[in-house]
């Protein structure tokens, strides 16, 4: 199954996070309150995202990077969240400097797996202010989580033929119980 950006826009649809913010984002204006003390590195987001997405995604998925750029181009554009995403990431790549002696986005796909449920990242409850894992389960695998199963190739792959938010058409409505 192919992921596009049309799929990354329609799960940002069903957040909330209109196209206006994304395309200031992708156009290179700055985001509104955004100073030096809160810049944010979004190029680390962005590669440690398209690796995690690596680990989170099922193999059958083309069209990660692309998809999660362009999600990240609409959840970067909130100046509190890109803060705190890029923080998370900072300690994530931190702690894979620190145990693996390489960043997070170096590690191949079986380490970075390995990585993340060290970290205790798939067991952890999501706290946008909590621990390390709960940091990262919030801002790196719920994010990415959230991004494809809200999207309509997503939504597919686990038997959700409308996605919240997504319009079905009126044969959707027709069909009965046994269809």
């Amino acid at each position: 199954m192919d992921l596009t950006r049309r799929d990354a826009v329609a799960a940002l649809a069903a957040l909330g996070v209109g196209g206006g913010a994304a395309a200031t984002f992708r156009y290179g204006r700055s985001r509104e309150g955004a100073t030096d003390a809160n810049a944010v590195d979004e190029e680390r987001i962005r590669a440690t995202l398209v690796a995690a997405a690596d680990v989170l995604y099922p193999s059958a998925i083309d069209g990660v990077e692309p998809f999660v750029e362009t999600f990240l181009e609409g959840r970067l554009a909130d100046p509190d969240h890109a803060v705190a995403m890029d923080e998370t990431v900072a300690k994530l790549e931190e702690l894979s400097e620190s145990w693996h002696d390489a960043r997070f986005v170096a590690l191949s796909v079986a380490d970075r797996d390995r990585f993340l449920r060290e970290l205790g990242a798939d067991a952890a409850s999501e706290a946008p202010e909590g621990t390390t894992a709960e940091r990262v389960r919030y801002y790196v695998v719920n994010e990415l989580l959230l991004a494809l199963y809200a999207s309509p190739t997503g939504g597919e792959l686990v038997g959700l033929e409308n996605p919240q938010g997504h319009a079905g058409g009126i044969d959707t409505y027709q069909r009965g119980p046994d269809s």
